[in-house]
């Protein structure tokens, strides 16, 4: 069964935790705020990464990162944003099954209107007294099963 690796927040930090939760993955999904581009070599090495930049990403480096993605990973529609509230469309009507977002460092997951909503947390420094997580999505027999991980 494909899985997702789904991680956000890193700032410039990827833990060896990190990198030993993602092992196995399919597919990682950077949500943003990178942070250092070679985060995403060090995810590469792991699997095939789609990431976009967020708010901090302004360098040169991370005009390669779409601010948005829409992509179709495991037959499913998904669609990534670093802040949720930017978010200018209702994406049941887009035929989206998954949305993950970052930015808030608060990990959650949530269904609305047949859409999966996920957000992985913060993997990057601590902040806000929230704890360090990232997330997993498993397909299994045409349903989508989202795992938070707390890595410290």
């Amino acid at each position: 069964m494909p899985t997702l690796g789904i991680i956000s927040d890193t700032h410039g930090l990827l833990r060896a935790e990190a990198i030993a939760l993602l092992q196995g993955v399919d597919h990682i999904i950077h949500a943003g705020d990178i942070g250092e581009p070679t985060i995403i070599e060090r995810l590469e090495a792991v699997a095939p990464v789609t990431a976009i930049r967020g708010n901090i990403d302004r360098e040169p480096w991370a005009a390669i990162h779409p601010e948005t993605v829409r992509t179709r990973l495991f037959d499913r529609e998904i669609f990534v944003i670093h802040d949720r509230k930017d978010l200018v469309f209702a994406p049941s009507d887009e035929g989206f099954d998954l949305v993950i977002s970052g930015h808030s460092h608060r990990a959650g997951i949530e269904m609305q209107d047949e859409v999966l909503f996920l957000n992985p947390g913060s993997a990057g420094p601590r902040r806000f007294r929230l704890p360090i997580t990232l997330a997993t999505v498993q397909i299994a027999n045409g349903r989508m099963i989202p795992k938070i991980h707390e890595i410290a």
